[in-house]
């Protein structure tokens, strides 16, 4: 079968070499010079059968890049340039310049116009340009040789005769409307493997939510055929796995294929038959997973898919959390109540209650394993300031902190259980909130000496609680030696001790960069978790972007997130002492660069 497919296969190189030379010899050139407007026509160019076109596409009262279907009043967008600022506004143009370069050009009133070179990294200049009736916009150059094709830079879809390349990797869009890139990613691994993952993880199993199993194979590359089968082929064109066989022998020229990873996380194959008419019919012909519960992090932190009435998902909240946005649920949850204090245990007991729920587990690492009893785990995670939640199986407790990623509802009978701490009634400030609501009117009534005085109360603030840190380090180091000699004396060994220092780092870090430990409400998803945008920032020395003036001494701002870094790292033996930290601070003991925490790349 697979000798098969590989001849067809070849049947089909062959074709789409010929098809190509003939698209290329009937297509209307786009020569240098040609532009588009927003403003007036053109507005695009097509292809030579009309069904894509390349330019600006209205959407709202801006206007995408890209390149679209373009037989309906509601467009399929099919490409677009600069995923992360896909929308421009009125007043600007495209241009293929007399230089051969692809550059759009925002125009502004009283300052200058901002470029973008759109197709980057060009073997020579472009001659001359054309959009193909495979949906594939292409720049030629003086030899008619193609030195830029869209299809070698695919956003989240796959037309009929692309490759998804070995190594690349499909990325979803918010929504139907927002074309920037979010949660969810269709990847072609460099072992072989085609595998989907939530956006913010790495590419291990524990985080893949569907794989095509083909590891071991290097090297291969996702085709969609122009018959509409999927295909996993190697440099030579043989095929290893087929993902999915249409059925079809022949080639409708009629017929246009696409498969795209939805905002969903769903990675949908549609058929678009023109077959003569005016507008096109869609069909949904194949898509993996096949329970929407199963996309991984579908309902986002601290909630759990479930499936209701009509099969249709919907996301519900963990135990002492409530949603983030109630009107989109998939958006997920937050704590409902304020952090306890680490201080007291028996003040802990006073304050939270557990909530007992089976058939639930998470993908997540757990901070905490040990063996214990069931009620030894309960009460440990209820006096246990940083546990969300505990999840107990086969006489193991696993704890698991803020925020609870990749929660999903089993389904199945089974003895685990997972205790989740709620608070016996909500202390959620609202202070917050308002401040948030204020801020936008505040700032524009603020002048730009106040702005000034604010930052240098800020700094001076920053400042002082470094040295009240690292102060109330040392002292907290002294009384922690003497509680553990009595704890020693009187054989009462604990963790005392993710737990004191762990719980150090994520405040001096919180301090440092003056935010709490999660924040919903962040420009970039990168930024939700403050252990992830800290190592980041640490790593590719960007700590400047804190913009907390230019009198902080950077060495020390370093050294202050190395240490705070060093505090929360997952595994208890990597933390240093309240001692050593004492003597990081103080200048003592040199401060290497960490390594990543788990919670930092998960």
């Amino acid at each position: 079968m697979a000798s098969a497919y590989s001849a067809l296969l070849l049947v089909f190189f062959f074709w789409i070499s010929e098809t190509v030379s003939s698209q290329q010899s009937q297509t209307p050139s786009i020569e240098l010079g040609s532009s588009l407007s927003t403003n007036s026509q053109p507005t695009s160019w097509h292809s030579p059968s009309r069904r894509f076109a390349f330019g600006f596409y209205q959407q709202g009262s801006g206007f995408i890049v890209g390149i679209w279907l373009a037989n309906k009043p509601d467009a399929t967008i099919t490409w677009t340039i600069n995923r992360e600022n896909p929308h421009v506004t009125s007043n600007a143009t495209l241009e293929l310049t007399k230089k051969g370069e692809l550059v759009l050009r925002r125009h502004r009133n009283n300052a200058a116009d901002e470029e973008e070179l759109i197709a980057k990294d060009l073997k020579g200049s472009a001659s001359y340009a054309q959009m193909l009736d495979s949906g594939n916009f292409v720049l030629y150059n003086e030899r008619s040789e193609a030195i830029w094709e869209s299809f070698n830079f695919p956003t989240d879809t796959i037309l009929g005769g692309q490759n998804l390349n070995a190594g690349s990797e499909l990325l979803s869009s918010a929504s139907a409307i927002d074309l920037t890139t979010r949660r969810f990613r269709l990847r072609m691994q460099d072992d072989g493997n085609l595998v989907l993952y939530p956006v913010d993880s790495l590419d291990l199993p524990l985080y893949a939510y569907w794989n095509s199993a083909t590891y071991g194979y290097p090297g291969l590359h996702l085709n969609l055929a122009f018959t509409g089968d999927l295909l996993l082929v190697n440099k030579t064109l043989h095929t290893i796995q087929t993902v999915l066989f249409s059925g079809s022998k022949s080639i409708s020229t009629s017929i246009i294929y696409r498969a795209t990873l939805g905002y969903d996380g769903v990675f949908r194959l549609y058929s678009h038959n023109f077959d003569g008419a005016t507008e096109y019919i869609i069909s949904l012909k194949w898509y993996v997973p096949r329970e929407q519960c199963d996309v991984r992090g579908f309902c986002g932190f601290n909630s759990y898919c479930t499936m209701i009435n009509d099969d249709q998902p919907d996301c519900l909240c963990l135990p002492g959390t409530a949603y983030v946005d109630p009107n989109r649920r998939f958006h997920g949850c937050e704590r409902n109540y304020n952090e306890g204090s680490c201080k007291d245990t028996n003040e802990m007991a006073s304050l939270y209650n557990i909530t007992v729920m089976e058939q639930i587990k998470w993908g997540d690492n757990a901070y905490f394993k040990s063996s214990m009893s069931e009620e030894s785990c309960r009460k440990s995670c209820l006096e246990d300031c940083y546990c969300a939640g505990a999840l107990y199986e086969s006489g193991s407790c696993n704890k698991q902190k803020y925020p609870v990623k990749y929660a999903l509802r089993t389904g199945q009978d089974q003895s685990s259980k997972v205790f989740f701490k709620v608070a016996l009634e909500s202390i959620k400030s609202s202070n917050h909130s308002s401040a948030i609501g204020m801020a936008p009117s505040v700032i524009q009534r603020t002048s730009k000496k106040a702005v000034v005085q604010i930052l240098v109360m800020s700094l001076a603030f920053i400042t002082w609680c470094l040295v009240a840190l690292s102060i109330s380090g040392f002292f907290i180091y002294k009384s922690r030696v003497v509680k553990g000699r009595m704890q020693m004396e009187s054989g009462n060994f604990g963790m005392a001790l993710k737990v004191d220092v762990y719980s150090y780092g994520v405040v001096l870090l919180e301090i440092v960069f003056c935010r709490r430990n999660m924040e919903i409400n962040v420009s970039k998803p990168e930024e939700i978790l403050l252990s992830q945008w800290a190592y980041e920032l640490l790593v590719e020395r960007e700590l400047e972007r804190l913009d907390l003036g230019e009198d902080v001494d950077r060495q020390k701002l370093e050294k202050m997130v190395m240490i705070g870094i060093w505090c929360i790292q997952d595994e208890p033996d990597l933390r240093p002492s309240m001692k050593n930290v004492v003597m990081m601070l103080e200048g003592i003991t040199d401060v290497s660069v960490p390594p990543r925490p788990t919670a930092a790349s998960a």
